[in-house]
């Protein structure tokens, strides 16, 4: 049994047409990018673990179904039907047949609980969103200085656990969230010390750290580095520990980009606030008014824009703005006065994904460089054309220019958008947007 996703249509495509501001109320759903993690930390935990606030995107289902042929079983609660409860289990000799991990990039969370259960990971390579080269080389020399043997095919890669070790200290060349993740799950594993320099501090980390914490692990944060060490002693494990995934920051931040560009005004709920703390410090920069209260963020009407520049640039740094965002920000950015920035060094092939699509509905971005470019809006967008979502975050950029394109905008590619949102064209039409169901 798998979690059903909510008002989801079967369809590949919408119809969307301009529409009235957009204005209301909506709650985000979990967050994708904190629940894969989750699930992997649950798993590594080698406890039972009830894992709340479970979205049902379609990569957060896949791994779901990952994880019984890795040596744990699923359980659903019956009356929480956006939970699941991780048991660990004695399963055969080797994992099941995980080939179709293949299709999310999220896969390389599954190296850790592997080795928990059968002392060795078989994984291919990862898929997911094809936003450029995203290597694992990382990943592999974070398991080689835990004593790991790491064999690498044409089609994937093994990881072999090696003797376990006391303490392990690395430095990361750049905070590379995945890497991050994989250190800290590998130390739970082994049971080992970890001290972690230049980590990634993005609130996914933060997120699988305080999840460590609450099984008893102690931690400590700084910019400089992560310390890790196991329990002093074994907490009680009769019943299942509690997590929680947080509400999806991204959704969030698409969903206040449309309302902004629509003119409108709206709440979104379900947030953990700190997490969109960049994006609403680049909208007030712009003049779109936005309050953070503690759960919700809301967007206000935009009254008269300055002009002044936006300046969307993706950082890995704490406190920088996240990637996702980029892309609903330059849908945003084609509705505002002024000359905007937008550079994304951590997935350089985005951009050849997304400017494509707003091209074919008129719109005139300027690439500087293959990870970096510049718009001056606003600019009257055309209907009538069909764009795809190639990958989630372009699905979600072009459903915002969409609604602020003259005549009826066909957006394909939805398997692509469900991959991180359950239904975000649902969450649009509740806040007023005219999108339908669009041809089969």
């Amino acid at each position: 049994m798998t979690l059903a996703p909510l008002n989801v249509s079967d369809t590949d495509a919408v119809i969307v047409r301009p529409c009235r501001p957009l204005v209301g109320t909506v709650r985000v759903d979990g967050s994708k990018n904190a629940a894969l993690p989750l699930l992997a930390t649950a798993a590594s935990l080698r406890r039972s673990v009830h894992l709340s606030g479970v979205p049902a995107s379609a990569d957060v289902q896949l791994m779901l179904g990952l994880l019984p042929r890795s040596g744990y079983r699923v359980a659903h609660p019956v009356a929480e039907p956006r939970a699941v409860v991780i048991h660990p289990q004695d399963g055969g000799a080797v994992a099941g047949d995980l080939e179709d991990a293949a299709r999310i990039r999220a896969s390389y969370y599954l190296v850790s609980p592997l080795l928990a259960a059968y002392g060795q990971a078989d994984l291919p390579w990862p898929g997911g969103c094809r936003i450029g080269q995203r290597g694992m080389d990382l990943h592999f020399s974070v398991y080689r200085l835990f004593g790991d043997t790491v064999t690498l095919t044409e089609d994937g890669y093994r990881v072999r656990a090696g003797s376990r070790r006391d303490k392990v200290a690395l430095t990361l060349p750049f905070r590379s969230r995945g890497a991050s993740i994989a250190a800290i799950l590998r130390a739970v594993v082994a049971g080992s010390c970890l001290e972690l320099g230049n980590p990634n501090l993005s609130p996914e980390t933060t997120g699988v750290l305080a999840a460590l914490r609450t099984a008893g692990w102690q931690t400590h944060t700084s910019e400089e580095k992560i310390t890790l060490a196991p329990p002093s002693h074994l907490p009680d494990s009769a019943m299942p520990l509690p997590l929680a995934v947080p509400g999806d920051k991204i959704e969030a931040g698409t969903l206040a980009c449309a309302i902004a560009a629509s003119g409108g005004e709206g709440r979104i709920e379900g947030i953990h606030s700190p997490d969109v703390k960049a994006l609403t410090e680049l909208l007030a920069k712009v003049s779109v008014p936005v309050t953070l209260t503690p759960g919700a963020l809301i967007v206000h009407r935009t009254v008269q824009p300055t002009g002044q520049p936006l300046r969307a640039l993706a950082s890995l740094d704490p406190d920088g703005l996240d990637a996702d965002f980029e892309p609903p920000l330059m849908a945003l950015a084609l509705t505002l006065p002024g000359t905007h920035q937008f550079a994304d060094a951590i997935n350089p092939g985005r951009h050849d994904n997304l400017l494509p699509q707003l091209a074919s509905l008129g719109a005139r971005v300027e690439e500087v460089t293959p990870t970096q470019c510049r718009l001056t809006g606003p600019q009257q967008l055309t209907g009538g054309a069909t764009v795809r979502a190639t990958d989630i975050r372009t699905g979600s950029a072009l459903l915002i220019a969409a609604l602020n394109a003259r005549g009826a905008t066909t957006v394909t590619g939805l398997d692509q958008l469900r991959r991180g949102h359950a239904d975000l064209p649902a969450k649009l039409r509740a806040l007023g947007a005219d999108i339908t169901e669009g041809p089969r």
